[in-house]
């Protein structure tokens, strides 16, 4: 070998010499990236949840107007009404944030557990079983019964044909439902096919339950077919995940936004007279529609010392929440509407001034609830009100 042949290294006799050789590992081939799974998904979305309680000491709310900690709340919302998810993520719960309540210890914590309060602790009775799982299938006759008939249906009824008039001309649609921040006063679901409404939302109640304290609110749903139930906000989240359930958003916005897209407008409301003046109490179907940026309950404060509620205490027979829409035009369409049946009455005021009220109309409640709906629906415009049959009748006839 001649000594510029010792400069070079001896060259690979075969192929496997030279992947043998390969100590850099030049000819190596990458591993081609792992697509990831659900399984994979569900954990990192479930991760941040963690991150965000290690960082804030806290759970992650669903209804603050922080839109990214919202979707973190509504996130875990879901996953708690899962108990597949539950057992899929409970290796990374740190924090025992999807811990299942412990077996009740004492008599008074079995009483005091959200399904058996709805049996043993609410007005409905024995028969309100809305905090039992549902069955994915279509609402049965048997269901319905099981639940309590909303006496005052008759104040929810026009909102329900508003409802159904908003999606059929493409101002509200149907969304999924994505989680616990979208139930609030003032929102329409469609659960097994039937519209409900969250007519209200009660004050926080605190319960102790296997130990540790919960908190629940209590809701008061009403469906478009007269019945209502009072279950609890997490049971009606529950409900509406197991059926697949919708709720009803404006065009064009996130179901997220449901609130944040309407707009309230005001109150109309609709009143009684409980005046014992004999020619006010002997007048049939005598009622005050009205209109209020506040709340009924704080415009009706010492109604007794005012003409414009005939210097007598009054009864709210209806409250409607109007949203994207100017409720002191529809209180005066309501008032042209029925301007021929407007109370024709003087009063006098503490200070024995002349008051003239021009917001009473001898009408019946119902053809009120029916003449408010036909006006959110555009209907009105084709029909008149007919004092004799006391009913809106159309123009024509």
């Amino acid at each position: 070998m001649t000594e510029n042949e010792d400069e070079f290294e001896t060259a690979p006799a075969s192929l496997q010499d030279l992947i043998d050789n390969d100590l850099d590992g030049l000819l190596d081939v990458p591993e081609k990236p792992r697509k990831a799974t659900a399984t994979d998904r569900l954990q990192r979305a479930f991760l941040e949840i963690v991150e965000f309680r290690r960082t804030h000491e806290r759970l992650p709310s669903a209804t603050t107007r922080d839109i990214a900690e919202r979707k973190l709340g509504a996130r875990l919302d879901g996953i708690l009404a899962d108990e597949a998810k539950i057992q899929e993520l409970t290796p990374l719960d740190e924090f025992e944030m999807l811990e299942v309540p412990e077996a009740p210890s004492s008599l008074e914590d079995l009483l005091n557990d959200d399904d058996l309060d709805d049996l043993l602790g609410d007005e409905s009775g024995i028969l309100d079983v809305s905090d039992l799982p549902v069955l994915r299938r279509p609402e049965s006759p048997d269901s319905v019964a099981q639940r309590v008939k909303a006496q005052d249906f008759d104040l929810f009824e026009p909102l329900f044909k508003a409802k159904h008039a908003e999606l059929s001309d493409g101002t509200f649609q149907l969304m999924p439902f994505t989680g616990m921040d979208l139930i609030r006063e003032g929102v329409f679901f469609v659960l097994n096919g039937v519209m409900c409404f969250v007519a209200d939302v009660g004050e926080d109640v605190d319960l102790v339950v296997g130990g540790k304290p919960k908190q629940k609110q209590r809701l008061r749903v009403v469906f478009e077919n007269g019945t209502e139930s009072a279950m609890y906000k997490q049971s009606l989240m529950t409900r509406l995940y197991e059926a697949q359930g919708q709720v009803l958003a404006r065009t064009g916005h996130d179901a997220a936004e449901i609130l944040d897209a309407d707009i309230e407008s005001g109150h109309i409301y609709v009143l009684s007279s409980l005046s014992d003046d004999p020619v006010i109490s002997g007048m049939k179907d005598l009622h005050k529609i009205g209109f209020s940026t506040t709340s009924v309950e704080q415009r009706l404060k010492n109604a007794e010392k005012s003409p414009t509620y005939l210097m007598a205490p009054v009864k709210v027979l209806a409250d409607y929440r109007l949203y994207n829409v100017r409720a002191s035009w529809l209180e005066h369409l309501l008032h042209r509407v029925f301007a021929e049946v407007r109370l024709d009455l003087t009063q006098i005021d503490q200070k024995g001034r002349d008051y003239d009220p021009s917001e009473w109309f001898a009408v019946p409640l119902e053809t009120i609830n029916t003449a408010v709906a036909m006006i959110m629906s555009g209907e009105i415009t084709d029909h008149v009100y007919d004092r004799t049959l006391q009913r809106l009748v159309g123009a024509q006839a």
